[in-house]
């Protein structure tokens, strides 16, 4: 597989191709081998990833720090209302000066017709990678972990099913965002 992660956003569900996730998804069997084996996997030592969140989460916050710490690195919380971006910072600053910082900036902000604008616009400021933990719009990290589930539990698995219910959900809630009279863009 031939594959260019390394300093690349993950904002969009589909952001990454088939065999992208495809490698995504052999490290994270190969992490989850690990863990249960005891084995020591420390590939993100010395790193820190910036978790700022618009909204809380205890899943999300738990999985991203458990995730940072268990690969030697260290995730930092930084709650959005206990800093500047409360009294002003833009999405710009905010990608610049994280960006300095840390080395990948990952962002929970949920806001409809806000949050993933916020994430695109911090992902163009930024000099690292910048990570979606859930916007108004996407959710990858998630995608990522149910498509895992269900290969897991399925012995036969098609890509071509996945593909087409995706396709479904996303007409669905942009049919549903359309009859609530919500526009896109």
């Amino acid at each position: 597989m031939k594959t260019f992660l390394r300093g690349r956003n993950l904002i969009g569900d589909l952001d990454f191709t088939k065999e992208e996730v495809e490698t995504v998804l052999d490290v994270a069997w190969d992490l989850k081998r690990k863990r249960a084996l005891g084995e020591p996997h420390p590939y993100l030592r010395d790193k820190v990833l910036a978790l700022l969140f618009f909204f809380s989460s205890t899943r999300t916050r738990s999985s991203f720090e458990a995730g940072m710490a268990q690969l030697g690195g260290h995730g930092a919380f930084i709650d959005s209302k206990t800093t500047q971006i409360a009294h002003g910072d833009t999405p710009k600053e905010i990608g610049e000066i994280y960006g300095r910082y840390f080395d990948g900036i990952a962002i929970r902000h949920c806001d409809w017709a806000v949050g993933n604008a916020y994430l695109n616009e911090v992902a163009e400021a930024a000099r690292c990678p910048v990570l979606n933990m859930q916007c108004d719009i996407y959710h990858p990290f998630q995608c990522l972990a149910d498509l895992m589930t269900i290969m897991e539990k399925k012995e036969r698995f098609r890509w071509s099913v996945v593909t087409d219910r995706m396709l479904d959900v996303y007409r669905k809630v942009v049919a549903a965002s359309r009859d609530d009279g919500v526009r896109e863009g």
